[in-house]
């Protein structure tokens, strides 16, 4: 038998060899990884239905809220939270209840429904956003070092400008001066020179040197 001959025996037998021993844990992974991509395909797809009923429940929301009919919003706000509680709808649902409890001066029903937004947002820009209207609650009801510690968790990529903003306010009411004029050129260095925020912030700015003088 020529060593090519042989070689391709000797490979055959190990082949066969190697499938035998592995043969079931080849067939399982194969079982496996078709049953996981069909599972993955089905959870996607349920991901999907279950976007599409809280999108749908979040537009009746609005629709009630506008149509003057808040029980049936209120209704449908608690039925998201129960539904689909990890749904971005959800969070915008409760943050729109956030809003008008604050309208209402319900400080302190606002920020427990911003801290269950939250809590279940998922996306990182959304848990962002939710963290600084947190902390504007908390500066309207006289808490600026919670305010303070809620706006330290903010990523240093998210939302800066307003909230180093929301930081200079937080300190010019803690007596805070110095620091607030940091949060203030912070804010202000992350601002276009054409974004009509930079009248407002140079308008604290100037706020701050005024009453800098008069204290001196």
């Amino acid at each position: 038998m020529a060593f090519e001959e042989y070689d391709k025996y000797e490979q055959s037998e190990l082949v066969q060899k190697w499938l035998r021993d592995n043969g079931v844990s080849i067939i399982a992974g194969i079982v496996i990884g078709l049953v996981g991509i069909f599972g993955w395909q089905q959870w996607r797809n349920h991901q999907a239905r279950n976007e599409g009923q809280a999108s749908q429940l979040y537009q009746q929301m609005q629709i009630a809220q506008a149509s003057g009919k808040p029980d049936t919003a209120t209704q449908l706000t608690d039925q998201l939270m129960k539904d689909y509680a990890k749904s971005p709808f959800t969070v915008f649902a409760v943050s729109d209840r956030a809003r008008q409890q604050v309208q209402a001066k319900q400080l302190d029903k606002a920020e427990a429904s911003l801290k269950w937004a939250e809590s279940h947002a998922t996306a990182p820009a959304l848990k962002s956003l939710t963290l600084l209207r947190i902390a504007q609650v908390e500066l309207a009801r006289d808490n600026g070092k919670e305010a303070l510690a809620t706006l330290d968790r903010i990523p240093a990529d998210s939302y800066q400008g307003l909230a180093q903003e929301l930081r200079g306010d937080v300190l010019v009411k803690l007596g805070r001066p110095d620091e607030a004029r940091k949060a203030y050129q912070a804010a202000l260095s992350t601002l276009g020179k054409e974004a009509p925020q930079r009248g407002a912030l140079q308008m604290k700015l100037d706020d701050l040197a005024v009453a800098g003088k008069q204290g001196a």
